[in-house]
């Protein structure tokens, strides 16, 4: 797979993480509201919407290192913040198990608007 290829799926996987992120946290705040959406499959969807950030992070930084491209100012912050928004959000699960349905809802909407920045300013090169 050459370098071309990899920016390309780059470019489509970050569609895929402002998804699915979005609707885990949307799920995540719906299930606040009424516990009947409370499944298992919830915390499977919001752990691979999460992995889906880290997955996208490190085929950025192939593409980087393959093309040799100058990134857009803040592109890869945005990222990396990604990343360390979702470990916090675990990290605050047990002092938040009052609202951890917000904690996870709220936390994913974030992440989706993180990544939505940084495709933004990717786009604006």
């Amino acid at each position: 797979m050459n370098a071309a290829d990899l920016l390309v799926i780059h470019k489509d996987w970050a569609w895929l993480v402002v998804v699915s992120n979005g609707l885990a946290g949307l799920w995540s705040l719906a299930a606040h509201q009424w516990p009947a959406l409370r499944k298992t499959a919830m915390w499977w969807f919001i752990g691979a919407a999460q992995l889906s950030v880290v997955v996208q992070v490190i085929l950025g930084v192939i593409v980087v290192n393959k093309l040799k491209v100058e990134l857009p100012k803040l592109h890869a912050f945005y990222g990396f913040v990604a990343i360390i928004a979702a470990a916090i959000v675990y990290s605050y699960r047990y002092q938040m198990k009052h609202r951890l349905y917000l904690l996870y809802g709220f936390g994913s909407l974030f992440i989706m608007g993180l990544a939505l920045r940084a495709m933004y300013i990717g786009l604006s090169r």
